[in-house]
């Protein structure tokens, strides 16, 4: 009995038919040929005749015969739009514009712990060139989500916080929260010195300069940074620069994964690598939308954020922390929106605790840990359950406290907050220098609300 029907005999031809087209289908043309340089608006470089792809990397010449760096991102009729990685001082009318075959690598190596990079890979300590054993894309490929690690092991971060309320698993991509000013460079460089990690891999993303010797000497210290990588793209380099600042930490942080190691990312910052991406988009054309964010923008967020994480079986994990500056103290501004959405968790730093004098100045109410629940044991969820009503209870009466309005009976609640509240702002505080790994945290949550509780 002839099982076949006449539907499939025209998908076989059909198949047929594509297989022969493939073989006889000509060598695809290479687009490398170059152009001249027709204009110069604002930060975009026009040229014409230049038929490159997009993303594509090319050098522009300039009027002492020097040569500027400048990526494709754009196109229009015959003009190629670029964005330098450079200052535009001395281009000139018909500069050559000339293709960069094989850019776009990243080069790779043990040799990079303990130095300090730009975003092209070039060093700013003043110790020569590394010696580098290998290359990896740019923007390197995404990873299958059925393919990756599950997230289960809980990660150390030293601070107590952290550790007891807002558990971190190894491999989870958190956002620090903070408005200019309220300590979430000093929070970083807490975890930078106390988290249990192979490598750290620090991204200083249109920060100021100051900050990145701060961040290299004080911070980090000869100990921190012999196990770290830093890619520093101050405030002061062009957009595009600021981009593959980024792009190349997380680069690095990939290769390291790759093989076997525990990374712990951090990057200083995510708006910062937005706002870059806001100047390429508005320079070339694109319509602003949001708050004058093109789409581009939250096109970008999840490309860069989804390349951290746990790898394949059998390789290591990245756990990153970036930073999200809100804008006017404002959290429902348009990158913290985005940003909140795409990540495994937030952590809040609050101006008004940081006036009130406790650091890390961590809002426990506002933030939140979306692996929790995975990483902790009932007992240890209901503690949390228990700190975090007990916090809301005494935010809620806040001005009635304080003008001693709230008469003590009024609330069961917020008496037992009241009581506790000495000793809650106590656990919450932590020394710069002081380290609290999970175990002493999880214990000091313990004794915190079992022992008062049976007082």
């Amino acid at each position: 009995m002839n099982l076949r029907t006449e539907w499939q005999d025209r998908r076989d031809a059909r198949i047929v038919e594509r297989l022969s087209l493939i073989s006889t289908r000509p060598p695809a043309r290479e687009f490398v040929r170059e152009g001249v340089l027709k204009r110069v608006v604002g930060l975009t470089v026009e040229a014409a005749g230049c038929e490159v792809p997009l993303g594509a990397q090319c050098r522009v010449e300039t009027a002492d015969g020097s040569w500027i760096e400048a990526e494709v991102v754009g196109f229009s009729g015959d003009r190629t739009f670029l964005m330098p990685s450079g200052e535009l001082h001395g281009l000139i009318p018909n500069a050559r514009v000339v293709p960069s075959p094989g850019d776009g690598l990243v080069g790779v190596g043990e040799a990079l712990l303990g130095r300090v990079i730009d975003g092209e890979g070039v060093p700013l300590d003043g110790r020569g060139e590394p010696h580098l054993t290998g290359a990896v894309p740019l923007q390197g490929p995404s990873i299958n989500p059925l393919q990756r690690e599950p997230i289960s092991a809980p990660l150390d971060v030293g601070v107590r916080a952290i550790n007891a309320l807002l558990p971190i698993g190894r491999g989870q991509r958190v956002g620090l929260f903070a408005g200019s000013g309220v300590g979430k460079s000093t929070l970083l460089g807490m975890m930078t010195r106390h988290t249990t990690a192979d490598v750290i891999v620090v991204g200083l993303i249109g920060e100021r300069g100051r900050e990145v010797r701060d961040f290299v000497e004080r911070t980090l210290g000869q100990m921190g940074l012999s196990r770290a990588v830093v890619v520093a793209t101050p405030a002061d380099r062009p957009p595009l620069a600021r981009l593959h600042g980024a792009w190349r930490a997380t680069a690095i942080a990939e290769w390291f994964r790759s093989r076997g190691n525990n990374v712990l990312l951090l990057m200083d910052s995510l708006t910062r690598f937005a706002q870059a991406q806001r100047e390429i988009g508005l320079s070339v054309g694109e319509p602003p939308t949001t708050r004058g964010y093109p789409p581009s923008v939250f096109a970008r967020l999840p490309q860069l954020v989804e390349r951290a994480g746990n790898g394949n079986a059998g390789e290591g994990s990245i756990t990153a922390f970036y930073t999200v500056l809100t804008e006017g103290d404002d959290p429902h501004e348009p990158i913290s929106d985005a940003a909140r959405a795409i990540l495994d968790g937030h952590i809040v730093l609050s101006r008004a605790v940081a006036e009130s004098g406790r650091y890390p100045a961590i809002d426990v109410e506002a933030s939140i840990s979306r692996l929790a629940s995975e990483l902790t044991d009932p007992a240890w969820r209901d503690r949390i359950r228990r700190v975090r009503r007990l916090m809301s209870a005494y935010s809620s009466n806040r001005d009635l406290i304080a003008i001693g309005a709230y008469q003590r009976g009024a609330d069961p609640r917020v008496d037992e907050a009241l009581r506790r509240w000495p000793a809650l702002t106590a656990f919450l505080e932590q020394d710069v220098e002081e380290a609290a790994d999970v175990a002493g945290s999880r214990a000091a949550l313990a004794r915190l609300i079992d022992d008062e509780g049976a007082a």
